[in-house]
């Protein structure tokens, strides 16, 4: 079989060797996932295919037709994975969990992070907790959801708590303790933290009534709670009749409102639309619950010159001469929201097609068990929902990026003034140092480069010469780290350096700079910042007398208080990061019979160390062996130690 491949991608290059062309003629004709590798191993673009040759070879013929995506993503490929499955719907599933595990710099990734929360009961425990929360796991408990607004979840929480009296407490049920909390004794709780105060009988049909009440089944919840105040009246335990008949009041008022809601409203639907402008994107997304707009939700993406195709766009914006990929975009961001998602609503509103909306369609009904719609509206109605959510996009793009646009020349010109730089900061870089008392010190890098945050440019580094606590050690040895590459090889040096801290680190980081003679590699020495976090004065070394005190409402200011909050964000997550690692490797190996595929055991299971720590004796009995669990139980759980003999 002879590949269509241009000369001219041949002189760029692109094919070093022939073994991408060789592996690609080679593929099968079957479903499957491929995945597009640099040449440092790392995965730059998933896809999926009915057809894994066909689709594969499409791509040289589009880069050799100048396409602006594929000629950018077949320049770096150097080689090429695939994964066989029966059919589509497992290669659409496949793929989108690749995507979220790799995230491949040449897909369309999801990067809001925003969830909403559940209810959750944990049926697996000795005595069931009800909780708010935003990550589902496969741990036994029950979870309802998701909730919109999210700050209905904790109003139904509270409703459980006042009404069934199931705590949401961090006290281990799997024992008894000497006395109840407060919870008891205000009537929020049955107190099954101490012997006798409740009955494992009556504990279980509190919990059987919050499921009736979770699941919406209020009428079946209704007939039980009457049946058992009868009950109760007649056994003349009138205290107990009195609170069954409270939550029979409230039950009833619910289905009332239930009732007027589906008598006036429609089913539950997620409306899309978006705006894109000038390489940047915005999308908005309406929850419509009950016929009512519930919540609204923002995405954006920067600079997408990967989207566009000039020969065979799908949708062009009103104010742009660009085309651009909207169909492209929406394949990739409902499969991403939605797949591994317990709740769909029925029916999902998108402004434009896309070739595998029916495919997709199938798949969310095949796991939700119900029929799930991908609904193009071209007049209506519904169209009229897509109009608003697109009007409101725009809104967004406007706020998100054209705001700041006309000003973004302004505030260099007025930071050069501010902090006397020899010309306009194209590039400013800054470090901060995270520790908790010496452990685990790690410091970020994060840039700022022609008007935003350059996310790909930032880096991590852990702290290697510095024994406890000394952050000025610390920043000179990452700062004496970042330019001394730098100078080696070649590279141009930032507009201007910020450091995280007062003097004493902004010395520090001129103390690395000045031990580099940046002058004999003809570098010139960059301009050096600090700010302090409480009183945000700004310290410019070499004129330290002179702090510059900023008005609060300053963009210069603004400005470096987000790079610098940025740069803390990066670092402390950096940190969490290793201390993580480090627990995970200590902490769990320090149990007598736990070796390292029992801990592995353990953090597959349950999530985290502290949900291991937080789990009863039965819990990890189901897990390892029970001498195992015991001896896990009393690691964590151990009040009193034997004291040492003297």
């Amino acid at each position: 079989m002879n590949l269509p491949v241009a000369p001219a991608i041949l002189r760029t290059g692109l094919f070093r060797d022939m073994d991408l062309l060789e592996k690609i003629r080679n593929l099968p004709t079957q479903p499957g996932v491929y995945l597009y590798k640099n040449p440092e191993g790392e995965v730059i673009y998933v896809g999926k295919a009915k057809n894994l040759r066909a689709r594969v070879r499409s791509y040289l013929l589009e880069a050799s037709q100048a396409n602006a995506k594929t000629g950018s993503l077949m320049r770096e490929a150097v080689d090429i994975e695939y994964i066989l499955v029966a059919n589509e719907h497992e290669a659409l599933a496949l793929e989108n969990n690749l995507i979220k595990q790799r995230k491949p710099r040449f897909n369309i990734l999801l990067r809001d992070d925003k969830t909403y929360p559940y209810v959750k009961l944990t049926l697996a425990d000795r005595f069931p907790k009800v909780f708010v929360t935003r990550r589902l796991r496969k741990d036994g408990a029950a979870y309802y959801g998701p909730y919109f607004p999210g700050n209905l979840a904790y109003r139904i929480v509270e409703l459980i708590h006042r009404s069934f009296l199931l705590p949401s407490c961090k006290v281990d049920l799997s024992r008894y303790h000497p006395r109840a909390c407060l919870q008891y004794y205000i009537h929020r709780c049955l107190g099954p933290c101490v012997e006798d105060l409740t009955t494992p009988d009556l504990y279980k049909d509190a919990v059987r009534d919050a499921q009736l009440f979770l699941e919406g089944r209020h009428a079946e919840l209704e007939r039980t709670l009457t049946t058992r105040m009868i009950a109760a009246a007649e056994a003349e335990q009138f205290e107990a009749a009195a609170r069954l008949r409270d939550q029979i009041s409230t039950v009833h008022q619910l289905q009332e409102k239930q009732r007027i809601a589906t008598a006036e409203q429609g089913d539950d639907a997620d409306v899309f639309g978006y705006h894109f402008e000038a390489g940047s994107l915005a999308v908005n997304l309406f929850h419509v619950r009950g016929g009512k707009i519930v919540d609204r939700r923002e995405f954006f993406w920067e600079d997408l010159p990967d989207l566009l195709d000039p020969a065979t766009a799908d949708g062009e914006d009103a104010n742009t001469e660009v085309p651009f990929h909207a169909g492209t975009v929406f394949s990739a961001l409902l499969k991403q929201l939605y797949i591994d998602q317990q709740y769909v609503p029925r029916s999902i509103l998108v402004p434009v097609d896309f070739d595998d909306r029916e495919t997709l369609a199938t798949l969310l009904t095949e796991r939700t068990g119900r029929r799930i719609e991908l609904i193009v509206p071209q007049r209506g109605e519904k169209r009229s929902l897509i109009d608003l959510a697109g009007q409101n996009a725009k809104q967004s793009y406007t706020q998100r990026f054209r705001v700041m646009e006309p000003s973004r020349k302004a505030i260099q010109e007025a930071l050069a003034d501010a902090l006397m730089l020899p010309e306009l900061p194209r590039r400013i870089e800054c470090f901060d140092i995270s520790h908790i008392q010496g452990a685990e010190t790690v410091a970020s890098l994060v840039v700022w480069e022609d008007g935003k945050m350059n996310k790909q440019a930032y880096r991590k580094f852990k702290v290697m010469t510095v024994l406890g606590v000394d952050d000025f050690a610390s920043m000179r040895e990452v700062v004496s780290r970042r330019y001394r590459r730098l100078k080696e090889e070649g590279q141009p040096m930032p507009s201007l350096i910020l450091v995280d801290g007062g003097l004493g680190q902004l010395h520090a980081a001129a103390e690395a700079l000045e031990s580099l003679d940046l002058g004999s590699g003809g570098l010139a020495c960059p301009p050096l910042a600090s700010i302090a976090k409480r009183e945000e004065v700004i310290y410019l070394y070499g004129n330290e007398e002179e702090p510059l005190v900023l008005d609060r409402r300053s963009p210069v200011l603004h400005l470096i208080q987000l790079i610098r909050d940025e740069s803390h964000r990066f670092a402390v997550g950096y940190h969490r990061q290793r201390r993580s690692m480090r627990d995970r490797e200590s902490e769990l190996l320090n149990i007598p019979g736990v070796g390292a595929l029992t801990r592995q055991r353990l953090l597959s299971h349950f999530g985290s160390l502290r949900d291991v720590q937080l789990a009863t004796a039965e819990s990890l009995a189901s897990v390892v062996p029970r001498k195992t669990a015991e001896s896990i139980w009393r690691h964590f759980h151990q009040e009193e130690k034997a004291a040492p003999v003297s």
